[in-house]
This record gives C-alpha cells, structure tokens and sequence, in this order.
C-alpha cells in the first residue's frame, strides 16, 4: 500500500513534470531553424538510396535509432538498425556499397560509432550524421551533418538523456515523413507494411476474404414455400437466406421479412417464399473491400449482404458478425 503524498509534496511533482515537458517543448521547436539546406541533401542521400538506410548508434541514442529504422522501414524506405559495438565485430559486412549510414550521437564522439567511421568511408557510402555537437569529430567526418543539439537535458541534473534524445527522435520523423511525402507512399502501401494493424486489415481485406462460399450460402430456389427458406435460414445461420432462379438473385428473404410476414399472419406452410421476400436486394462485388462493405450495411442499416458476380450469379454472402471476427468493425 503506498504512503499519502502531502499536498505540497504533489505540487511539487506537477511542476516538476510540467517543466520537464517545457523544456522538451523547447527543444523540438529549436529544431524548426534547422529544417535546413543540410535536411534537405540529407533527404536526397536517402532517397536515393539503392540499398537500405542503416541507422546506427550508443545508449539511449541506440534506442531512439531503433524506433527511427523502424519508422523509416514502415513508411517506404527500407532501414535497419546496427549495433556500433558489434558493427566491429562482424556486422559491418551488413552494410553493402549501395548503402546510406545514418549515425546518431548527442556528443559527436562516441568511440563505438567513431573507430567505425573510417571503414564506412572506406565503403564510399554517405555517412549522415546527427548530433548535439557541430564541432564534434562525427558532425566533421558526415557527408551531412543534422545539428540536434538542445538548449539542456530535461533532467535536473542535466546528464540523463532526456531533450537531447526527444529532438533526436522528432528530426528523424521529419526525415522519414518527407521521405514519405516525396517517394508517393500511400495509405495503401503502409497498409501492405502493416497487414496485421487495423489500418491493414481495413485496406487490405476484401469481401471475397470473409463471406460465405458454396455450401456455407443460404440460397433457395424461386418458388419453394417459405417453410422451406426458413429451415435453410436456421441450418446456414445468417439471418437471411437468397432466392435464386437459374442462379441469379432475385431476392432475398431476412429476419426482418419474416417478422412482418408474421404480422399479417401469413401461413409458412402453404405461402411460396417469393411472395413475402424482398425483391432487388443490396449485393456488393467479392472485390469490394470489407471496409466498404461495413459502411455500406451501416449506411442501410442491414445485417447481411449477398455477393455476387456482375451478372448477377451468386458467389457468397456475408453478416456483421463475419466483419467482427475479421476485426474490420
């Protein structure tokens, strides 16, 4: 169980969470001047990159260039990280000629990152790099130099990494973000780099994906009693069942036309189906995105679709329950 924190004792932590926000605040806005000429001929090494964006880095700096590879790797251009530590050790060889490094150190002279500089110009690939130093020994051997020095750390004793790694951060999602912006990305290419996200599976899934085939389809021949198509209703378990003649739609009987064929007291077993069904049903395409599919029950406010061919052939059917365990809702 923890202790009561005393009202001052609270106080005192708001403000120094507030001012640490403030202070990375003011980091990331120092960064705006730096939107430079050098942003710029780094964004050109990048893209044009034949091979892959190699991000590099010590510490926390490691960490931060870790979710940069990722970031780029996500929205179009190809990048992975590399441990300087063991980069000396072997996984150099991972950086090939057709390369662009991107190394990342607040102080500029970071000895893991430095002893490797030598071998990457040896490679002939640009060397960019971004730290809080200009003068440093890095910022002076980089083909481009990103200055991402801050004012302080965040932290009051101004030695963890705290602003410094926050700026670092931000200019590497303005590089991955122009980058984006300039190669054309589109919502579906970052779908296709995320067919596991939500964003994926709204872009990507199709209703031919998720509907009901063959003999999962609830379908009854034009002209049989309604008994009939309620018996298929119950064994398919959709809600719905299609009437069909020389297998093409021509209508569909739901839940909702039994309730109002109940109303009027019609007799199940004596009534043919095409009497109370619902001529002219919605239908979608199997290439119709599921997403569109939602929107389109929604906007009607039905349950169930049939799938069918530009002709009229039916293919499959599909309820809100399907797009649920899809995960497309």
């Amino acid at each position: 169980m923890t202790s009561p924190i005393a009202p001052d004792e609270a106080d005192k932590l708001r403000q120094l969470g507030l001012a640490v926000i403030d202070d990375e605040s003011a980091a990331v806005l120092g960064l705006r001047d730096r939107i430079d000429d050098a942003f710029v001929a780094a964004c050109r090494h990048l893209l044009a990159c034949q091979g892959r964006i190699v991000v590099t880095g010590m510490g926390k700096s490691g960490h931060v260039g870790g979710k940069i590879a990722a970031t780029l790797a996500s929205t179009g251009s190809p990048a992975f990280f590399v441990h300087p530590g063991e980069a000396s050790h072997g996984d150099l060889g991972m950086i090939t000629g057709q390369d662009v490094v991107l190394a990342l150190s607040n102080s500029g002279e970071t000895d893991e990152l430095v002893s490797i500089v030598p071998l990457i110009k040896r490679l002939g690939v640009p060397l960019i790099c971004m730290t809080g130093n200009p003068r440093s020994t890095l910022a002076q051997a980089a083909d481009v130099h990103l200055d991402v020095s801050v004012p302080r750390e965040a932290c009051p004793l101004g030695l963890a990494p705290t602003s410094s790694t926050t700026a670092t951060l931000v200019m590497g999602d303005a590089l991955a973000v122009a980058l984006l912006e300039a190669r054309g990305f589109t919502a579906q290419d970052f779908a296709r780099s995320h067919p596991g996200g939500s964003l994926g599976r709204r872009l990507l899934l199709h209703v031919a994906d998720v509907m009901h085939r063959e003999d999962q389809i609830p379908q009854v021949a034009s002209g049989v009693l309604l008994r009939d198509a309620l018996l298929e209703m119950s064994r398919k378990g959709l809600g719905m069942t299609a009437v069909v003649a020389q297998d093409r739609v021509v209508g569909v009987f739901t839940d909702g036309d039994l309730r109002r064929a109940l109303d009027r007291d019609v007799d199940v077993r004596t009534v043919a189906v095409d009497t109370v069904m619902s001529r002219n049903p919605v239908t979608v395409r199997p290439d119709l995105l599921a997403a569109e599919a939602l929107a389109l029950m929604e906007s009607r406010k039905i349950n169930a679709l049939l799938v069918t061919e530009p002709e009229g052939r039916l293919v499959g059917a599909l309820n809100m329950h399907d797009l649920l365990r899809a995960r497309v809702v």
